[in-house]
């Protein structure tokens, strides 16, 4: 990371997050397709 904010056109940096099924999942294992990244920032806090 360069610390400065990602912008429009710049490569995601790498990253792993757990699926569904608690099975790791890597930015890098979908190299050359695109990515749609989805979340909710609220989901599972107490607001």
């Amino acid at each position: 990371m360069t610390g400065r904010p990602l912008v429009v056109g710049d490569p995601a940096p790498g990253f792993e997050l757990l699926d569904h099924l608690e099975r790791p999942v890597r930015l890098a294992d979908f190299a050359d397709r695109w990515v749609l990244l989805w979340w909710y920032p609220k989901a599972c806090t107490g607001g």
